[in-house]
Formats: C-alpha cells, sequence, structure tokens
C-alpha cells in the first residue's frame, strides 16, 4: 500500500477523533450552581448538591461562602488533597453535602420503593386482565397481590410513605434552593448585599428567587392529584361508608366505567398518561438521560456540522424516552381501558352498594 495513502488515512482518522473528542466537550453539562433557577432542567444533576451555600451556616452570604470555601482548602493536606471536617445542615459531620443533596436522595430512594408497587398493581389491573381477558378470571389475582401491598405493615412502607416522602422532599428541595437564590443573588437574609456582585434578573419569575418549574415536576405534581383522588375512591372512600374494601376490586372499577362513563374515562386516562409519563421520565432523570433530551439545541457553538449532531442527539433521547411512556401506557391502557372498562356493570346487592359509594362522591351523583 502507498505510504502516502497510509498517512492520508491516519489523517483522517485523527480528525475525525478529533471532532468526536470537540463534540463531546462542548456538549458537557455545566455545574447546576452556576444556574440555580433551573431545578430540574435538562443541565440538572440529581447526584449534586445544588445548595452548597448552606454548609456555610445560617445568615452566610456569598462572600462567607466563598471564605469557607478557602479555609477548607486551607486544612489539613495529604498527597495535595485537602481534608477538610464540614458539619452539613442535618448535623452529618464529614461529609461536606447540604440539605438538598438529601433530599434529593430521599426523592429518588422513595421512587424506588413506590415502583414495587406500581410494577404489582401494572401487573394485576392490566397485564393479567389482557391474558385471562376477564374481569371475574383477574380478581382473584389482585386479591392476591393486596396480601403483599395493603398489610397494615407493607401499605404504609410500600405505598403511603414514599409518596409522602417523594412529594415533601421535592417540595422541601423547592424552598432551600429559593432562600439560597434570594441568599445568594438579593443578599435576603444576610448583612452584605450580593446583587450588586450579580445582575439581577429580570424576569418577575426570577426575582422571586423560585427555581424554574420542570416538566417532570410538573408532572408529579399533576400526578400526586390523580393518584389522590383514585387512592380516594377505590380505598378511603370505601373505608369511610362500608368501614373496609373486601368488596373494592375490578368490578367496582367496570361498574363505574358503565355508571359514570365520562368522568372514569377523563380519570382513569389522566392517571395513565400523567403517570407513565412522570415516572418513565424520572427514571430517566435518575439515569442522567433525560439531562441530554430535548428538541431544541440550548447552546450553540457556532459549528453547523457540531450543532446539528448535538442536535440529532438532543432530539433521539426525547423522542425514545417518548416512546417508552407511549408504550408503558399502552400497556396499562390495554388491561386497564381494554378489558376492565368493558366489564360491565355489576348487579345485586354489591352492585347496590358500589352505586351507594359513588353516590357519595357529589360530582359523581
Amino acid at each position: 500500500m502507498d505510504p502516502h495513502d497510509l498517512d492520508h488515512r491516519d489523517h483522517r482518522l485523527s480528525h475525525k477523533a478529533s471532532q468526536e473528542t470537540f463534540i463531546s466537550l462542548v456538549q458537557l453539562d455545566p455545574e447546576p450552581i452556576l444556574d440555580p433557577y433551573q431545578e430540574d432542567g435538562p443541565d440538572f444533576d440529581p447526584t449534586r448538591d445544588a445548595s452548597p451555600s448552606d454548609d456555610a451556616g445560617e445568615g452566610g452570604s456569598l462572600a462567607d461562602s466563598i471564605h469557607s470555601l478557602k479555609s477548607s482548602g486551607s486544612g489539613g493536606t495529604a498527597g495535595g488533597i485537602g481534608l477538610t471536617n464540614t458539619t452539613t445542615p442535618l448535623g452529618l459531620s464529614g461529609s461536606g453535602h447540604g440539605a438538598i443533596y438529601y433530599l434529593t436522595r430521599i426523592q429518588r430512594y422513595s421512587s424506588y420503593t413506590f415502583s414495587l408497587f406500581a410494577s404489582l398493581h401494572l401487573a394485576t389491573t392490566s397485564v393479567i386482565p389482557v391474558l385471562a381477558r376477564s374481569v371475574p378470571a383477574s380478581e382473584s389475582y389482585l386479591l392476591l397481590a393486596r396480601e403483599i401491598y395493603q398489610t397494615p405493615l407493607s401499605e404504609p412502607l410500600l405505598v403511603a410513605l414514599p409518596i409522602v416522602a417523594h412529594v415533601g422532599a421535592g417540595l422541601l428541595a423547592r424552598l432551600l434552593r429559593r432562600r439560597e437564590n434570594l441568599r445568594r443573588y438579593y443578599g435576603v437574609g444576610s448583612d452584605e448585599k450580593t446583587h450588586g456582585l450579580i445582575a439581577k434578573p429580570t424576569a418577575r419569575f426570577l426575582r422571586s428567587g423560585w427555581p424554574r418549574l420542570s416538566w417532570i415536576a410538573l408532572s408529579g405534581y399533576s400526578f400526586t392529584a390523580v393518584v389522590a383522588a383514585h387512592a380516594f375512591m377505590n380505598r378511603g372512600l370505601p373505608l369511610a361508608v362500608e368501614g373496609d374494601s373486601a368488596n373494592i376490586g375490578l368490578a367496582y372499577v367496570a361498574h363505574g366505567f358503565v355508571r359514570h362513563a365520562w368522568t372514569s374515562w377523563l380519570a382513569y386516562a389522566a392517571l395513565l398518561g400523567i403517570g407513565c409519563g412522570h415516572m418513565v421520565w424520572g427514571w430517566a432523570k435518575w439515569f442522567g438521560v433525560s439531562q441530554g433530551a430535548g428538541w431544541a439545541l440550548e447552546r450553540h457553538t457556532g459549528v453547523p456540522e457540531v450543532d446539528r449532531k448535538a442536535r440529532r442527539k438532543r432530539r433521539r433521547r426525547l423522542i425514545w424516552i417518548n416512546a417508552v411512556a407511549a408504550a408503558a401506557a399502552a400497556v396499562w391502557a390495554a388491561g386497564g381501558l381494554g378489558v376492565v372498562a368493558r366489564g360491565g356493570e355489576t348487579l345485586g346487592w354489591v352492585g347496590k352498594v358500589y352505586d351507594g359509594l359513588y353516590e357519595k362522591v357529589p360530582f359523581l351523583a
């Protein structure tokens, strides 16, 4: 082979490798502290603490945070690496993490626990009805699953506590981020005014200090509302009226679709659509996939080829995540809406019990 051809081939390979390296560098996500208003946006990293200045103590300003960083760097060293002994607002010494760090992990691990319950519920309310093609044939599997997640011990641990911890940690983290934004950028709660050092945002929403509300967070709040309504109709209402929910199952849901068709279809469509979207995007966030998903390119490099490749990569991630969410919703709807919703009304005294329960809901009467 001609040596000139070899040199030309090596040059092309080297040029391609350099170009791929450049693309990977321009797509690096910035530190979340650079944009404290972006709570769960595409650049948010759930594994990092978005509020490191919590360690500066109450009333600490931007200068206090800088001073604490300098003083920590001058501590004991070993092999050129500073060893610090910091104390967090939670009283956990040596970790160097603030409260938001731990609240984010509460959100993460509580979603793992709730996912166990959601998987069981998906299997008994959708997968098994699709396979059995009958509501009565699927009821026994639902009752069997309830022995796992509806006992006095497992129901709080698998359902109630994870939901409260997940939503509560998210709300508290937003409040702490707002406090940090106001303190760091506007000097609220500190002796030294810091708004002279950093330009004030012009938008009223940013001036309020609230982190930007992401689609994942917005769908989470909506999902909380529909889950609460679903739990009330299928668990809380029977307990309040009948004293137990032993007679509540798939037939109760099918009866509601007959008696109150429009309300039932809208409620369960929202439950499946919002729920699957939020859970799939939430898992994508924990795996670090959602941070690079989007239709438009947020940061342009000025190099058309680089921007084009980055845009395609972002759009592929967006399409794949939405496709998984749509597939999950379709699987759940196949059994929930395709089989259970068409199961028909329940006759006899059990049907009258169901009618009595639905009559207790004002907007259904």
